[in-house]
C-alpha cells in the first residue's frame, strides 16, 4: 500500500509540474501578446501625434494671418472715417472738387 501511495504522489507531482508549466507558458503568451499590442498602438499614437502637431502648426499660422488681416481691417476702418478718405472718394467716384481747386482740361484739337 505504501508503494501505491508513492507512485500516486509521484504522478500527481508530475501532473502538477506539467500544469504549472502550461500555466507559465500561457501567462508568458498573454504578456507577450499585450506587449506586441501596446507597441503597435504606441506607434499608431506617435503617428497621430505627429499629424496633430502639423495640424496645430498650420492652424497657428492661419491664426497669425487672420490676426494680421484683422489689424489691417481695423486700420482701414479708421482710415475710412477720415476726411482725407471722404475727399478721395468724392473726387474719384463723384468727380467733385474743392472750391479752391482749378481744373485744367486738355484742349481738344480738331
Amino acid at each position: 500500500m505504501r508503494a501505491m501511495r508513492k507512485s500516486g504522489a509521484s504522478r500527481r507531482k508530475r501532473k502538477d509540474k506539467w500544469g504549472n508549466r502550461m500555466t507559465l507558458i500561457g501567462i508568458t503568451f498573454v504578456v507577450f501578446s499585450l506587449a506586441v499590442t501596446v507597441t503597435i498602438k504606441g506607434s499608431s499614437l506617435k503617428d497621430k501625434d505627429l499629424e496633430y502637431q502639423q495640424r496645430e502648426a498650420n492652424l497657428e499660422a492661419q491664426k497669425q494671418k487672420e490676426e494680421e488681416r484683422a489689424k489691417e481691417l481695423e486700420e482701414y476702418r479708421i482710415y475710412v472715417q477720415t476726411k482725407q478718405y471722404v475727399e478721395e472718394v468724392a473726387k474719384q467716384k463723384l468727380g467733385l472738387v474743392n472750391p479752391d481747386e482749378i481744373l485744367l482740361k486738355p484742349s481738344e484739337k480738331d
